[in-house]
């Protein structure tokens, strides 16, 4: 091809296409409106990420934590453990310190030791010094230092000048001895600038040396013999212009006079001039000398105003046409027209460069010709291959994802497209491309992801994974319209994925259009009239918007059809938001009938007839329950709750013991029988059992958390220390929340709060947490740090812990909003802090 394929001609310019996305003229690509959201996007991802770093500080803060509360006799107690494996001859052998005292005091002579007093010590090791000048540990290692640089060979030395000199300005002369230490080093190092007066690196240390004795013009003196004896050394050069001071422009320009085509003397020159004019007339001159220096025409078309830097990279690219960076910078001064000149160009001179390619694609894409963005990308591989370069799939996805922070979506796109495929297996395909979509996705790259689950989708067309992980990225970063497009294209491959068709009825009824979710789950029960989920999803979406009847009448069609147990369960749940408990009772009954063995319908009948008030009944149906549902924790909580209510705390005990052995290692249930023991004051039994439930539940976070509690303050941290032990530093969020809870006791305001947002970050669906972090910040932080709290809590959508689900799930709260329930569990804590003050002090 002799020539790109630039199409049409150039648009009137416009003032943003010549601004860059970083800064100065060498920027990599074009700034255009588009990177306002790339860059809001990367300060979120860079929020995320510092977020990620806290968390894997975790380890180091935890670390900090277990030292800060460990003492002198805690260090010991892993010895002390381990003392159980020795035997008695080991015991034996330990020799009797008091015998031994004994045996030997005939041969001891008494004396008593007083400590010599600092100040007398300090005195004497002064005049010891000023007496035989002593070396110091500094006077050795310089000593050192200075032995291995008088023994090398030829004085080629391999001691790292840079790293000694470092270490010689870090001295600070404070005593006799440091005198010592630097006379000696003087005389070393004039031996070594005598003996070889060549050696630029005598010159510079000898300088610096005086430096640090505070010997400067002597530092001037020397580093001016140095220029002299070694007129061709750049060090040397910018060692004398940085000892010069006021005279330092003078000292430059007797070194660019004697190494005219020195880079880093010129552009020293240039900088030490403050007018730009004068440094831009500086550079110049070092182009005279060094025409082919990058560094030098950088620098002056930095200082250069818009024309003037055109003419200077024209003359620069014909000077080092082998540097593709000054190209691209001319191509982005020049006009339409120019520019494609210009890269057609450096392609010639550098036909194995793709930066070219990929800067004409974005050319092309600025000026409003996307339909020849694919063509030059597409012609660029094909030439870049035939000239011999490998196309690295890596490298060009980088240079996507810089397409995309630049603005330029079309050339991401059809870079992903031209390139995503290569060196990939045929079956590592899919795990690969989804690999790189999430990855793209974690660094913000939303348009390069997107682009890659396009092209997967266009070989996976019936894999519902892949549609899925596409639909959660048009969720969180595209439009309604987008995730809808994407949604109706993929029911055209697999009708029969429920999961999509329930995303799209949920958008559009968060978006407020409930007759369109009413038809598009219409829809989903044309093609799937057997899937439970669409059934329950038609019957929420009424039930939500209060059309009961609609709702029933769904259920009764559903049941019709022989629906499953949650089927059932949702009927009789409707009869009881509206008080029908005759209809509630006899749902419970046929389902249980048909389903003896789903324990949330014989929890429900027990809970109506405890509603009633008829708590034998409850008893029974709870006791019936049990026997076809053996393992169901809430079950068995549920009837010792009532036993105790009944008959008292003896045959809730049992009830409990019975649970244990029917469900051992069960920490929920060893909890509620601590609690038990502890609420009808038997501490000591209530301490017994917390630790048979640490043996039998190790890693139990809800027990050490209850054990933390339950030790007074000056017991608590060893408990923490124990279970850090145990969990090692990945820690269960309940023990975390424990110690924030400390913190919070002894006012450590700023602690507790970093330790419950690690809490709610590591456990963001267990609304305890949330509850607990939001009552925090209404008792001791700002409004905006409350807002925060509840902003968070609400986009978590919490659905567990103990105290929220018995507040979200009672009748009356049903309904709640988010916001609703975390304030409603929050005052549900108040009350129980409360109670459980008074009882305290009553008792």
């Amino acid at each position: 091809m002799d020539s790109l394929e630039f199409l049409h001609t150039r648009p009137p310019q416009n003032e943003e296409n010549q601004k860059f996305d970083d800064v100065g003229l060498f920027a990599s690509s074009e700034y255009v409106d588009g990177d306002k959201e790339a860059d809001a996007v990367w300060d979120e991802i860079d929020k995320r990420m510092d977020l990620r770093r806290k968390d894997r500080g975790l380890k180091d803060e935890i670390k900090k934590y277990l030292d800060s509360i460990q003492n002198v006799a805690e260090k010991f107690v892993d010895l002390k453990r381990k003392l159980h494996t020795m035997s008695a001859e080991d015991w034996d052998s330990i020799p009797e310190v008091g015998d031994y005292f004994l045996r030997n005091k005939k041969n001891r002579r008494f004396e008593s030791f007083a400590p010599v007093p600092d100040t007398l010590l300090e005195k004497a090791r002064q005049e010891k010094e000023a007496a035989d000048g002593a070396e110091t540990g500094r006077g050795a290692v310089l000593s050192l230092e200075l032995d291995r640089l008088s023994d090398s060979i030829s004085w080629l030395t391999v001691v790292d000048p840079e790293g000694y000199l470092t270490d010689l300005k870090s001295m600070k002369i404070t005593s006799n001895a440091e005198v010592s230490d630097i006379k000696k080093a003087r005389l070393l190092i004039k031996s070594v600038t005598q003996s070889n007066p060549t050696y630029q690196y005598g010159w510079i240390v000898a300088a610096r040396l005086e430096v640090v004795a505070g010997k400067l013009q002597a530092a001037r003196n020397l580093i001016k013999k140095g220029c002299e004896e070694c007129p061709k050394s750049e060090d040397v050069w910018l060692e004398a212009c940085h000892l010069a001071s006021h005279e330092a422009k003078a000292v430059i320009a007797r070194g660019v006079k004697a190494i005219p085509n020195s880079v880093k003397l010129w552009m020293q020159a240039a900088k030490l001039e403050q007018d730009d004019a004068n440094k831009r007339e500086v550079l110049m001159k070092g182009l005279e000398h060094v025409p082919d220096s990058v560094r030098l025409w950088k620098a002056v078309v930095e200082l250069a105003n818009e024309e003037d830097a055109r003419v200077l990279l024209q003359r620069a690219v014909e000077c080092c046409p082998l540097h593709v960076e000054l190209w691209l910078a001319l191509a982005r001064l020049e006009t339409y027209s120019e520019a494609k000149k210009v890269l057609n160009k450096a392609r010639m001179k550098l036909p194995r460069e793709p930066a070219i390619w990929i800067a004409a694609a974005k050319l092309e894409e600025a000026n409003g010709n996307r339909g020849s963005v694919g063509k030059i990308i597409e012609s660029g591989i094909e030439t870049l291959k035939a000239e011999g370069l490998e196309i690295d799939r890596e490298m060009w996805m980088k240079e996507a994802e810089a397409a995309e922070r630049s603005g330029s979506v079309e050339t991401c796109q059809v870079i992903i497209r031209n390139t995503i495929e290569v060196g990939v297996e045929e079956e590592d395909r899919k795990r690969t491309w989804v690999a790189d979509a999430e990855e793209c996705k974690k660094r913000g790259s939303i348009e390069t992801a997107r682009s890659i689950y396009a092209h997967a989708l266009t070989v996976f067309l019936t894999k519902k994974s892949i549609w899925l992980k596409a639909a959660q990225l048009e969720k969180s970063h595209g439009t309604r319209e987008s995730l809808d497009k994407l949604l109706q294209k993929a029911f055209t491959y697999i009708p029969r994925a429920p999961a999509l068709w329930l995303m799209r009825a949920k958008e559009k009824w968060l978006a407020g259009d409930v007759p369109a979710a009413r038809g598009i789950l219409q829809q989903a029960y044309s093609a799937l009239p057997d899937s439970e989920e669409i059934w329950l999803a038609m019957f929420k979406l009424e039930f939500e918007n209060n059309e009961h009847e609609r709702g029933k009448r769904i259920l009764e069609k559903a049941r019709e059809r022989g629906g499953m147990e949650k089927i059932w369960m949702k009927s009789a749940i409707v009869e009881r938001e509206l008080g029908n408990t005759v209809e509630e009772r006899s749902f419970l009954d046929e389902g249980l009938k048909r389903f003896p063995s789903f324990y949330k319908l014989w929890l429900m009948l027990g809970q109506l007839e405890e509603r009633l008030g008829n708590m034998e009944q409850a008893k029974e149906t709870y006791e019936l329950g049990l026997k076809d549902c053996p393992n169901c924790i809430p079950m068995w909580l549920s009837l010792a709750h009532l036993e105790e209510k009944l008959n008292g705390f003896s045959k809730a005990r049992a009830v409990l013991d019975m649970s244990r052995k029917r469900n051992p290692q069960n920490s929920e249930l060893w909890l509620a029988a601590v609690r038990a023991e502890a609420r009808h004051g038997f501490k000591k039994e209530s301490d017994i059992l917390m630790a048979k439930a640490l043996l039998e539940c190790p890693t139990s976070g809800i027990l050490w958390a209850a054990s933390i509690e339950m030790v007074p303050g000056p017991q608590q941290e060893t408990k923490i220390r124990d279970a850090f032990k145990r969990f090692g530093f990945d820690p269960d969020p309940h023990v975390l929340v424990a110690v924030g809870k400390i913190f919070w006791h002894d006012r450590k305001f700023d602690e507790a709060r970093s330790w419950f947002n690690r809490v709610v970050t590591l456990a963001p669906d267990i609304g305890d947490f949330w509850a607990l972090y939001y009552k925090f910040e209404m008792q001791h932080g700002t409004e905006e740090n409350q807002k925060d709290v509840l902003n968070k809590c609400v986009a978590a959508e919490p659905k567990h812990g103990e105290k929220w689900q018995a507040v979200s799930k009672a009748v009356e709260n049903s309904h709640l909003p988010t916001e609703a329930i975390l304030k409603k569990v929050v005052s549900a804590m108040e009350k129980e802090e409360l109670h459980a003050a008074a009882e305290n002090v009553k008792n």
